[in-house]
């Protein structure tokens, strides 16, 4: 699988020094747009070392092409703005900047670029840092030997952690000590989570140190901020051996830290299993752990989800029980009426995480098939057959629809009409 790394060869640093192969392949190849070219040709000419870093070379090892790429420096943030001023790039002020990132706006791409850095002081949240050009140094202090890798722009890779080797392993390791790694940032421990659904192939590949450390450490995920922590439960749930992690987080007890419930495992066990290749919603697979809605609320306290996604946890919470198909002749009759009965634009979307949630995988294929019919009467249509009072409209109007709704959908305006009660 790592052969299309080496049309050229593959040059791995472990010391600094790169060996003579490269990567070459589309995906890198991609990168180089004529922003991209401006700014190389710019940090060459100053003499100032940049390189590709992190999850952007976690990515071309794989053959993915980065969806976001950042990059590394050994230009201090001072020498990055003179330098692109100097050129008359602009820069876009971020709050990055304190931390050594400087992002440049060049035909019409941005660039964040990051002077190397090592932390002097964490506390598990936030990290004081300090500037260096020890490109080894910098990898010491990234999470994972995955995301610890630079590649420059002449493809050669530099690897300090042994990172690649664990690509190629599907293995999933801190960069050091895991406790050491885990207590700079708290929020490792569920990054640890989610890069283990997107790298590793097996359920049990874990190191017994790491889920020591794991363990030891969850409660430090209190002081981490809701919306940090369900950005990484979320992306965790969209990955692989779902059910196999979140009942890694409540076996380790890290749970209680980031809201979740006290529930049993074996409804999420269930939908994990029935919804597998569905593509369920991150909070239809989180639903199986709700008990009422009082879990739904202290969840949404805890990580200030989205208001749809509370909808969507509440109304799966509603229907899980009470909502099967219907008879031989249309087991969707129920799932329309719900969608016909709501005048919410998303019960449709709800309505399939609904079908995903149980397994209904032939329900869902023909209800995302199916056009919503239009109800063909309108206010209007009775007033002009004489009926004027709104209260009347309202009741004549419901009464239509429930006919409507006993022809199928089917009835056409006509056929409503001749029933209106004068």
């Amino acid at each position: 699988m790592w052969s299309h790394l080496l049309r050229r060869g593959l040059s791995v640093a472990m010391s600094g020094r790169p060996a003579a192969l490269q990567v070459d392949t589309e995906q890198f190849e991609a990168l180089f747009t004529d922003g991209l070219k401006q700014i190389a040709e710019l940090f060459s000419k100053h003499h100032y070392e940049l390189r590709i870093a992190g999850g952007a070379v976690r990515d071309l090892l794989s053959g993915k092409q980065p969806q976001d790429v950042d990059f590394a420096t050994t230009a201090s943030p001072q020498q990055m703005k003179e330098m692109l001023s100097s050129a008359n790039i602009r820069m876009i002020n971020a709050i990055g900047e304190k931390h050594g990132t400087i992002t440049a706006r060049v035909c019409e791409q941005n660039f964040e670029i990051t002077t190397l850095r090592v932390d002097v002081l964490t506390d598990g949240r936030h990290a004081k840092v300090e500037f260096t050009k020890d490109w080894a140094m910098d990898a010491e202090r990234r999470d994972l030997t995955i995301n610890s890798m630079f590649l420059d722009l002449d493809g050669n890779l530099y690897d300090y952690f042994n990172g690649l080797q664990d690509l190629q392993n599907k293995r999933v390791r801190f960069v050091g000590d895991p406790e050491k790694r885990i207590q700079e940032d708290y929020l490792r421990i569920l990054r640890y989570f989610r890069f283990y659904g997107m790298v590793a192939a097996d359920l049990e590949q874990h190191e017994e140190k790491t889920l020591l450390a794991i363990q030891e450490n969850a409660r430090g995920l209190a002081k981490i901020a809701g919306e940090r922590i369900w950005l990484e439960v979320k992306k965790t749930l969209l990955g692989n051996h779902v059910s196999h992690l979140l009942s890694l987080v409540y076996s380790l007890g890290v749970a209680p830290y980031i809201g979740l419930p006290v529930s049993s495992l074996e409804e999420m066990l269930i939908v994990c299993e029935r919804s597998l290749n569905l593509q369920p919603k991150p909070m239809t697979i989180l639903s199986a752990l709700f008990q009422n809605q009082e879990d739904v609320r202290k969840l949404d306290l805890r990580l200030k989800i989205s208001r749809e996604e509370k909808n969507l946890a509440l109304f799966l919470l509603k229907h899980r029980r009470d909502m099967h198909p219907g008879d031989e002749k249309d087991p969707l009759e129920p799932y329309k009426d719900l969608i016909n009965q709501s005048r919410d634009p998303l019960i449709r979307e709800r309505t399939y995480e609904l079908l995903k949630y149980q397994g209904e995988r032939n329900l869902l294929s023909d209800l995302q098939g199916w056009t919503v019919p239009c109800f063909p009467i309108s206010g209007h249509d009775l007033r002009v057959r004489g009926i004027t009072s709104g209260k009347e409209i309202g009741i004549e109007l419901q009464r239509l629809r429930q006919l409507w709704k006993q022809s199928g959908y089917t009835a056409d305006k006509e056929t409503l009409l001749e029933n209106v009660c004068r």
